[in-house]
């Protein structure tokens, strides 16, 4: 096998790169530098491309690669520098769970409490609904803003809601689209510099991430996801930059609702201190890594109080308010969650049996929920979701409404509900419940 050479005369070829990552080979910076820019001026085929993305699927990458590859990818686009913010620059990231709004509630949460959140939209899988497509509900609100904005809007209100833009990390935005096609999303290095470069490109100087594992995630297992906890906050601190991760469950749906405007309306309630208790939950821990992190709060009693207050006093949900009118959108709904877009039809799914609900598959619904919402060639439509769900543990009895369907097409509701039947197992013992954050990594 040619030795792979990196001087000015010499550049190592794509198949030896391949090779060397399907060996178990790991790659110098020059290699990954050369790799990435490859990428992004489209010298390297798709097709080595895809082979070198799924030798590194099987093969791994080491924390030092991954913490090389994200700095390169971080600078492959735009970088947005924010030297003049006083304030401490944290983001917020999930790896995307069913239900999941706290995104929502966070950002004005951390902006009251003197924190600066940078929010920019990842890659999303396709059945989950992103944060800007439930944010959509808001009439007017525009989430697709240029860097330059998206800065300046930091700057004066403390946090942004952003579209991806594709000037930050477009390499990333590359190979994410090429790792849908061939099977190869789950690969912890790709998530971690993916991640990681998209949100220090975006300003951030920490980052507080929700690791979700279960069946409303593309991490299926709570060993995967501590591994990726593990690779993010490892990978951060060679990069010196400050990262903490949750391991949280999803198997099940968060909160009681799913879709765009049921969920804003679930985030409304949680940023006046109410709603589910499971979200609640949820707010309060992250909310509390948010603010320590940053250094807003010194121990774990003052960073509880500071959240408490913020969501108690109205400051959090003022906050959201002034974000949505900076952004161009109406924040009359937000004191009236009524006037959010209504779906014309409702429908019970009656429970089949009776006994208690066992399991959940999140991700059924929300594919259920995804049929409803995107018509074939038609706008994403944020009325229609699932409402007042129920959890898993409660006891049923047959005929009882497992969920209230909210649609607007009958013909989109007939082929959803087949999903949304196949997510419910009941069972006649009621299960032992499942802990919501199985780990801390720090």
């Amino acid at each position: 096998m040619p030795k792979a050479i990196s001087s000015k005369n010499s550049t190592p070829s794509f198949s030896y790169l391949i090779e060397k990552k399907r060996d178990g080979g790991e790659f110098t910076d020059d290699e990954i530098r050369f790799l990435v820019d490859s990428i992004l001026d489209e010298e390297m085929p798709e097709y080595q491309q895809a082979a070198w993305v799924m030798a590194v699927y099987f093969q791994g990458m080491s924390a030092q690669e991954t913490a090389f590859f994200t700095e390169e990818m971080m600078l492959s686009g735009e970088v947005i520098e924010m030297m003049d913010v006083s304030r401490p620059k944290i983001e917020k990231y999930s790896t995307g769970g069913v239900g999941d709004k706290t995104t929502i509630v966070l950002g004005p949460l951390a902006a009251a409490a003197g924190v600066a959140m940078p929010l920019m939209n990842g890659d999303d899988e396709e059945f989950l609904t992103s944060n800007c497509e439930k944010l959509s509900a808001i009439p007017k609100i525009n989430t697709k803003i240029n860097l330059e904005d998206f800065a300046s809007q930091v700057r004066k209100v403390g946090c942004s809601f952003a579209d991806r833009n594709d000037e930050i990390s477009p390499v990333e935005g590359i190979l994410y689209k090429l790792r849908q096609t061939i099977g190869a999303i789950p690969s912890i290095p790709f998530i971690t510099a993916g991640t990681l470069s998209r949100k220090l490109a975006a300003g951030a100087e920490g980052v507080v991430v929700d690791v979700k594992w279960g069946k409303g995630s593309f991490i299926k297992t709570a060993d995967d996801a501590k591994q990726l906890a593990r690779s993010l906050t490892r990978v951060g601190r060679t990069l010196k930059r400050r990262c903490v991760a949750l391991v949280t469950d999803v198997n099940q749906p968060l909160g009681s609702c799913v879709g765009a405007s049921l969920e804003l309306k679930e985030a409304i309630e949680l940023l006046k201190g109410e709603g589910p208790e499971d979200l609640q939950d949820l707010v309060m821990k992250l909310g509390m890594e948010i603010v320590r992190l940053a250094g807003v709060a010194g121990s774990t009693l003052s960073a509880k109080q500071t959240v408490r207050k913020h969501l108690e006093d109205g400051t959090a949900l003022e906050k959201f308010k002034e974000i949505v009118e900076y952004q161009g959108g109406d924040s009359k709904v937000i004191d009236n969650p009524e006037k959010l877009p209504l779906a014309k039809h409702t429908k019970k799914l009656p429970a089949p049996k009776r006994g208690y609900v066992h399991t959940i598959d999140a991700g059924q619904l929300a594919r259920g929920v995804q049929i409803l919402a995107h018509g074939e060639g038609q706008k994403f439509d944020p009325a229609v979701g699932v409402a007042e769900l129920c959890k898993v543990g409660t006891q049923m009895k047959q005929g009882e409404p497992l969920m209230i369907i909210h649609y607007n097409d009958e013909k989109r509701l007939s082929v959803a509900m087949e999903y949304f039947k196949a997510a419910y197992r009941l069972a006649p013992k009621r299960p032992n419940p499942a802990p919501l954050v199985v780990e801390r990594v720090a």
